[in-house]
């Protein structure tokens, strides 16, 4: 297969699009959606990689979740405020929700990889040409609710196991406020985190696809056509 230049696109049409990889000679041609489904799958393998070590969540600046209302986070009630108010009690509770949304995310790994894999891809030439965050927008439209749904028995497993007496003393404190909704709540701040995160690494790949080493990456990513 004679080398053809990375500028050299055949037959862009959407997502049937063929693109001549650059510089390698040993492989056949891959469409745009080859090209947002490799995208997609470095990106999130790369964030939960990072979410999924000790301390991932809360070691992120991107990452981090804040103490639920009902925990004493932003607007909480008084008296739990007061119950709350030493700092080294919420550093201690924060750690202990965000050691939890780990376990969440453990769930929710294997089913971002799934989808990704079956997913149609309507228009993959405008998701290349989108912004840098534009295939884990489209991603995350396509999978709604799914992940919140998937995390909540990971982080109710994982509140428990975690708990050394914090959150049990804080949910002691919290008149109206059960366990399941608990979990709910930081399943919900724990799927914001996450697709965050798959963003951020879609845009670090945008802007150096040739840091992937990946010919497909470089080739579409790289070339400037877009």
């Amino acid at each position: 297969m004679k080398q053809i230049d990375r500028r050299t696109l055949l037959g862009v049409s959407g997502s049937a699009a063929l693109l001549a990889l650059p510089g390698c000679a040993s492989l056949p041609g891959f469409s745009l959606t080859d090209a947002i489904r490799r995208l997609l799958t470095l990106s999130s393998q790369n964030a939960f990689a990072a979410l999924l070590q000790p301390g991932g969540f809360y070691d992120s600046q991107i990452a981090r979740i804040d103490l639920p209302r009902q925990l004493g986070g932003s607007g909480a009630g008084s008296v739990l405020s007061a119950v709350l108010q030493s700092g080294a009690f919420r550093r201690s509770l924060q750690k202990q929700v965000n050691r939890a949304a780990e376990k969440g995310a453990e769930r929710a790994a294997p089913l971002v990889t799934d989808v990704v894999r079956n997913m149609s891809i309507e228009d993959a030439a405008a998701l290349v040409r989108g912004g840098p965050e534009a295939a884990t927008g489209y991603l995350r439209q396509k999978m709604g609710r799914s992940l919140v749904d998937a995390m909540v028995p990971g982080i109710g497993e994982g509140l428990r196991i975690f708990d050394d007496g914090i959150i049990s003393r804080a949910l002691s404190a919290a008149s109206g406020i059960d366990f399941a909704g608990l979990a709910n709540d930081i399943s919900s701040r724990a799927d914001t985190a996450i697709w965050k995160a798959i963003g951020m690494e879609e845009a670090n790949i945008r802007a150096n696809p040739e840091a992937t080493n990946d010919p497909l990456l470089i080739g579409v990513f790289g070339t400037g056509v877009f």
